[in-house]
């Protein structure tokens, strides 16, 4: 137990070294906040790489392309079209995924409202792809089933567009001119990736019949509802296989069928992520326990010039345990004040940056987890437990008489 008297000596005998102090306390402090900085700004890389993964991490697109390889008695070269009848046969033969959807891009559309034109990109949707996607509605609706059976002429604007062609007014309501067509606004959304608001979503059937897709789904998409890459693997092996088999094309020709798994993608960069914090930990841990060496060597000394004080101690009756008391209390309490220091300076610089620097697709909230603040709290105290411990130990084995002889 810390009573006042220790206090008041562990103070005292700070006071009397007071450049030893400091430099003692500044090795503490120096790891921990080389820790802390490393950490937090291991994170706002992470946070800012990972914001590019708020669609559905389990998505896959497909798309198709020109075959590379003969097959079946076919050239190379042959065109492979993805159509409506593709997804009613993947439906069939995968029933496990989810929200299949078509995307058949209209590049470069021109879109008037009122006297304002603009060059957007367009995009024919089915109504499951506003889940992966994972749009965010501002104002109005998402696309619905009806729209997409009845082919109603409606869209969607993004949050970007909207400010381009329509300022402060709200075109909910309102008609918009998509390639000379009227096609009525029903919602604004917002998305996290600014160039993705800058465009239209209309119905794929309106795409088909209107705009000369025909039976064209463009790319397919949907999520694999799995977390598992290997299950996510082996449906993304067995739609290659229905559409090879259907298209007749070699089913690894992935230029006749080309396929993006976010999955997998999702789970490569988390584990560079992970790999980049075990790496930054380390050498915050090493760079942590030259600080406890410092402190250790520190108090090595300090007992080597305490050691008649240490004799006189234990020959007026002061145990072993009291000795080694003594010693642990003062190396804990330099370590833990210079150490809580460096975490609060850390922090508190952390969280400077993170309120007035501009978050980006590559950084954003550099901080440090309220887990992890715990956790190097606990490794301050232990720190000084350990640092004193030695010395503390070869203070409690000084016999009085060999103590009372040291000049």
């Amino acid at each position: 137990m810390l009573d006042l008297s220790n206090w008041q000596e562990i103070i005292s005998t700070m006071q009397k070294n007071k450049l030893r102090s400091f430099l003692t306390g500044f090795s503490v402090f120096w790891g921990i906040f080389i820790l802390v900085i490393l950490l937090g700004a291991g994170k706002g890389l992470e946070r800012g790489v990972m914001h590019n993964f708020s669609d559905a991490r389990n998505s896959v697109f497909m798309w198709g392309g020109q075959t590379s390889v003969a097959f079946d008695g076919l050239n190379v070269g042959r065109r492979i079209d993805l159509k409506d009848e593709d997804l009613e046969l993947i439906q069939r033969s995968v029933p496990q995924i989810e929200h299949l959807t078509g995307r058949y891009g209209m590049w470069s559309s021109l879109i008037n409202y009122k006297q304002e034109y603009g060059t957007f990109q367009v995009m024919a949707i089915l109504e499951g792809y506003q889940h992966i996607e994972a749009i965010k509605m501002i104002e109005g609706r998402k696309l619905n089933q009806t729209d997409i059976e009845k082919a109603r002429k409606v869209a969607l604007i993004g949050r970007r567009a909207k400010e381009q062609l329509c300022n402060d007014d709200s075109p909910v309501g309102e008609y918009m001119k998509i390639k000379g067509i009227p096609h009525k606004i029903v919602g604004i959304f917002d998305d996290v990736h600014d160039g993705e608001t800058e465009r239209f979503y209309i119905p794929l059937t309106v795409g088909q019949k209107i705009f000369g897709a025909k039976k064209n789904v463009g790319n397919i998409a949907f999520t694999t509802g799995t977390d598992n890459i290997q299950e996510s693997a082996s449906i993304i092996s067995n739609i290659r296989n229905v559409l090879a088999k259907k298209h007749r094309f070699k089913q690894d020709d992935k230029r006749a069928l080309g396929d993006y798994n976010g999955l997998e993608d999702y789970q490569q960069t988390k584990a560079i992520f992970t790999g980049i914090s075990i790496f930054v930990g380390i050498i915050g841990i090493f760079t942590i326990i030259a600080g406890i060496v410092g402190v250790s060597n520190i108090m090595i000394i300090v007992v080597k010039e305490r050691t008649k004080e240490i004799g006189i101690r234990k020959a007026i009756g002061a145990s072993p345990a009291s000795v080694v008391s003594l010693i642990l209390q003062e190396s804990i309490i330099i370590t833990a004040v210079a150490g809580f220091l460096g975490l609060l300076v850390g922090v508190g610089i952390l969280e400077l940056v993170s309120g007035h620097m501009p978050a980006s697709d590559f950084f954003r909230n550099p901080g440090v987890d309220f887990d992890l603040a715990i956790g190097a709290a606990l490794l301050i105290v232990l720190a000084g437990g350990l640092a004193g411990y030695i010395p503390a130990r070869r203070a409690a084995r000084i016999k009085p008489i060999v103590a009372l002889r040291d000049e």
